[in-house]
């Protein structure tokens, strides 16, 4: 028994020590686990929450905004928009003003041909004309130069203050070609004619803007007349017949096939003029183009080898692309001209039976300097007798020796054939080969419309110079054929050259009224190559690390900004110029792109008559769907409308101030008041929308005296804290009241012209007017200002709400109204909230004080606006505390969106018929930037994290009433192994298969 009690002993003794070892070990373990009450966290966040939310109501004014809209509720009418109709009834207004464009060129292009027929050409001609880069020079003496005599230039409004003569047209000639040269001057001289066409289109239709003549000479005739000025090398690029709108209407779509000699013969300058050549035919080539490029000796090699054997479609990045390979090309062996004659043509004839491009227009450069052969057979076999597929041979180098040879095959094939000895020579001797295909336009006298996708043309002087605060300023340009209708030369079929005017995008916006379209809705067009001419994603998204969708704007597709239409669906339809609908959900990047607003779209689209364009409009479900109409007298509504506070849209069109002269300087707001007054009949105006805006003048009234009575009273916002209350209404109104003093505000740009994300724009309604519609209704969404500084400086934070008609889905949003607070006054009142406790001796068991734990405030987005580390201010939470960023979407409580952006592809596989054998490429990326919304189901969460030696507790609680939450974190568990969460964009690149 002894000996058995011994053993008991024994046996607790070494018990309690296993015991007091394992103990000791599990809290290295778990001690380190700080425990998080989550009472305690949601008595914070309820405190914070009230007082905030009761802060915001007070000083926006939003109950009393809501109720006021409530009282005449029973006397507005909800309309349900027919999408449909509406994008039928924006195609008809575009249409109209497209047909203008349309007819003013017509009338320049009768007054051209027309002076041409007029005119016998004079070798010996003199003439003094205004050349647009010498007029107003003086040489040492102060006498003027020759072709630079007087031209006044006056600033005008409508051309953004730009110096014109608004009387003559001047012409700019390309440095390299001589501006007396015969063929100049008396193309210069015959088309004087057109001064008196262009200050008639301007004075029909005022809203027109620059007027131009491109002739095939080489001279550029522009209206208004501005004076041009050469680079800092004394020279001027610019060569009108290289231009996007030139090319598309002097030719009809081709399919090229550039054969470029790479013998031994063609070293050094030869091979240097060849690959100049090819660089300048590739100018000559638009997006309805297709094309490749062939070096050749004793074998074949594709420029680009992964394109072997098929076309490319001629848009910008394509060009590009071979042009970079073009350096690549070194001359060596044997020319084997037939070997690469056979490839052209055979592939020429496969392309053709795919359906794809021309169909009809194809054409083989072929640039060499010499051939010993006619290859009559080859041509017999593939061209002969029909000759659907014309030559153009460029001899390269000052030997004629094979010039018969060359000129024979060019003829044969009703091509052309030039020699280029120098460099100077490529452009002007490449330029001939645009006539004879313009050939049978020219006999067929088809003067066919042409429209351009939108662009920036950098090389205009006004395009440097009219610039906006968005950058250069994007335009489509119309444009017609001139033709020669001599008698002697109609059967040559002559161009004379094209004549042209720009439309800005803006003055398509003009025709598209917001209002209708909702918060998020917006319009958009395309062209028949899927082209973008206008959508509200086609400008720069943001400067901070440059991420822009392009570098330039032309030839941007439509996939690129719809890009969630993965199978082109809607793409597809509109190119087929089809009217119907399509729905699907997208996800909309705001604030320079680090938020996303995920919504489903209703997308209804149709052609525009008369035009290659199709016309799109998308309604956001829900409140996107709905419009109301109120209705007051015109007194009520003009009485409003005076008060100082108040401004509309400078970019929406209520009335249209550029038809007449005297108007242009006018308001929106005073075109409105002199309208309804009746002291301007002359005005065009909308008077649904005008309608709309006298109701909500007069139902917002009120607030103003509201906020006043607020700004009066000292006892209330004694510490300036709150700065700025503001509101905006469906139709564009807007009013502010400042609680301080101009030059107090904190943010100077908040609600400026310079501020364009925050105030309605012709495309846009404010951000914080569209994050309030996709909040709860009653609550507020709070954002802190986002800086394009690598590091955010804001110190202020903006709070908005949306007023609804309804209590419902279908109750559209009527207005948004909003407070900016300095940032250092939201966070006071975050940390006195974060100090309270529910403990009757006032001591609390944990405090955002304790070094224990971290207390964060965070929005809907995961950005923070309160952290114990004001550096951090703005931060991406992801990057602060990576593990439980990285817990929180494990859980569901966020969820991570990649927005995708093709920034880099430079080649459209869908444009590529076939290729010849399996290869591996890589198609240049797509590029996706995360981004990040909370789920709003989840109110609250706890959680634990497994890190190295410990457990990491934290706890995320929604702040009522708004897009925020507290985090509470555990500052004694570190979780380095677990990497940070970040923004960075993603590249994506996919392997493409090419089979037999």
């Amino acid at each position: 028994m002894p000996e058995n009690l011994n053993l008991l002993r024994a046996f607790w003794g070494f018990f309690f020590i296993f015991w007091t070892a394992f103990n000791t070990a599990l809290v290295d373990v778990v001690g380190s686990e700080q425990q998080i009450p989550l009472s305690v966290v949601k008595l914070w966040a309820s405190a914070f929450g009230g007082e905030i939310k009761s802060i915001a109501a007070k000083y926006s004014g939003s109950q009393l905004l809501q109720k006021k809209y409530k009282e005449y509720e029973k006397d507005v009418a909800i309309e349900e928009i027919d999408g449909l109709q509406l994008v039928k009834k924006l195609a008809k207004n575009m249409e109209e003003m497209f047909h203008k464009k349309s007819e003013a060129v017509r009338r320049l292009v009768e007054a051209a041909e027309d002076a041409y027929l007029k005119h016998e050409f004079d070798a010996d001609l003199q003439y003094e004309y205004f050349n647009a880069v010498l007029i107003n020079e003086r040489d040492e003496e102060g006498n003027y130069l020759e072709l630079g005599k007087e031209f006044i230039l006056v600033p005008n409004d409508h051309f953004n203050n730009l110096p014109v003569n608004i009387s003559l047209s001047d012409v700019q000639v390309p440095t390299n070609m001589y501006n007396k040269d015969p063929a100049i001057v008396n193309g210069v001289y015959w088309s004087e004619s057109l001064n008196k066409v262009f200050v008639d289109n301007f004075d029909r239709d005022p809203s027109l803007i620059w007027q131009y003549f491109g002739s095939a000479k080489g001279f550029f005739r522009q209206y208004p007349g501005i004076k041009w000025e050469p680079d800092e090398n004394g020279v001027i690029a610019f060569d009108c017949r290289n231009r996007k709108w030139y090319i598309q209407a002097a030719t009809s779509p081709k399919d090229v096939v550039i054969l470029v000699d790479v013998s031994g013969s063609m070293k050094g300058l030869r091979l240097t003029i060849a690959k100049q050549t090819v660089s300048s035919i590739l100018d000559t080539l638009g997006d309805d183009d297709f094309f490749n490029i062939i070096a050749y000796n004793e074998e074949l090699h594709y420029v680009e080898p992964c394109l072997n054997g098929t076309l490319v479609q001629a848009d910008r990045a394509n060009k590009e692309h071979f042009r970079e390979h073009l350096d690549k090309l070194f001359a060596k062996g044997i020319g084997m001209l037939d070997i690469a004659l056979n490839e052209a043509f055979n592939m020429l004839n496969e392309f053709n039976h795919t359906g794809q491009g021309s169909i009809c227009s194809q054409a083989i450069m072929l640039i060499t300097d010499g051939a010993v052969d006619t290859y009559d057979t080859i041509f017999a076999k593939y061209n002969w007798p029909d000759r659907k597929v014309r030559i153009f041979t460029y001899l390269i180098g000052r030997e004629a020796a094979f010039a018969d040879n060359l000129k024979w095959m060019a003829c044969a094939n009703k091509g052309f054939f030039t020699q280029i000895s120098t460099l100077a020579d490529v452009q002007e001797n490449v330029m001939e080969y645009l006539h004879v295909l313009s050939r049978p336009k020219v006999i067929d006298q088809e003067h066919d419309v042409v429209w351009t996708e939108a662009y920036i043309d950098s090389t205009l002087p006004q395009a440097q110079k009219l610039a906006d605060d968005q950058g250069l300023v994007l335009m489509t340009t119309v444009a017609m054929p001139v033709f020669s209708k001599q008698n002697e030369t109609r059967s040559k079929g002559i161009l004379l050259g094209v004549v042209g005017t720009d439309v800005p995008v803006k003055e398509l916006l003009k025709t598209i009224p917001k209002y209708k379209l909702g918060i998020h809705g917006y319009a958009f067009a395309i062209t028949n190559n899927g082209y973008i001419l206008t959508h509200p994603e086609l400008r720069p998204l943001y400067e901070e690390g440059k991420k822009r969708r392009k570098p330039n704007y032309s030839s941007v597709d439509l996939s690129e900004v719809e890009w969630e239409d993965r199978d082109d669906v809607l793409r597809n339809a509109m190119v087929n110029r089809k009217t119907g609908k399509f729905s699907m959900e997208v996800k909309k990047t705001v604030d320079k792109g680090k938020r996303v607003l995920v919504m489903t779209n209703d997308y209804y689209y149709t052609d525009i008559k008369g035009t290659p364009f199709s016309l799109g409009v998308a309604l956001s479900r829900g409140h996107g769907k709905y419009f109301f109409r109120g209705n007051v007298t015109v007194e009520e509504g003009l009485h409003d409308l005076e008060h100082p506070d108040v401004s509309l849209a400078d970019e929406w069109s209520y009335c249209n101030t550029d038809l007449h002269p005297e108007h242009r300087q006018m308001t929106q707001l005073e075109a409105i008041k002199r309208y309804l007054t009746g002291k301007e009949p002359l005005l065009q105006c909308d008077k649904e929308l005008i309608q709309e805006v006298l109701f909500d003048a007069v139902v917002s009234a009120p607030i103003e005296a509201y906020w006043t009575s607020l700004a009066l009273n000292k006892s209330e916002n004694s510490d300036k804290g709150v700065e700025v209350a503001f509101l905006g209404t469906r139709t564009g109104l807007s009013r502010i009241n400042l609680f301080v003093g101009p030059e107090q505000l904190t943010n100077q740009d908040f609600l400026t012209a310079e501020d364009k994300e925050n105030i309605f724009n012709a495309d846009h309604f404010p951000l914080w007017y569209r994050r309030a519609a996709e909040q709860i209704p009653g609550s507020f969404v709070y954002s802190i200002p986002f800086s394009t500084e690598t590091a955010n400086k804001s110190n202020v934070v903006t709070a908005s709400t949306a007023i609804q008609l309804l209590d419902d889905r279908k109750s559209p949003v009527v207005a948004a109204v909003g407070i900016q607070m300095k940032l250092e006054f939201f966070q006071r009142k975050f940390w006195t909230a974060s100090r309270q406790c529910a403990s009757l001796d006032g001591r609390c068991a944990i405090s955002c004080d304790d070094e224990a734990i971290n207390c964060y405030l965070i929005d809907n987005n995961g950005f923070i606006l309160v952290s114990e580390d004001y550096r951090q201010t703005g931060f991406f939470f992801g990057e602060v505390e990576g593990a439980v960023m990285n817990k929180l979407l494990a859980m569901g409580s966020f969820k991570r969106f990649l927005v995708e952006f093709n920034l880099c592809s430079w080649w459209h596989s869908d444009l590529t018929a076939k290729a010849q054998r399996l290869k591996q490429t890589l198609e240049p990326c797509d590029t996706e930037y995360p981004a990040f919304v909370s789920e709003r189901t989840i109110k609250e969460t706890t959680g634990n994290i497994a890190c190295d030696d410990c457990f990491k507790s934290f706890v995320i609680q929604q702040i009522p009433s708004s897009n925020l939450f507290m985090v509470v974190v555990d500052n004694e568990c570190f979780c380095d192994s677990i990497p940070p969460i970040t923004m960075a964009p993603i590249e994506i690149r996919y392997i493409l298969l090419f089979a037999n």
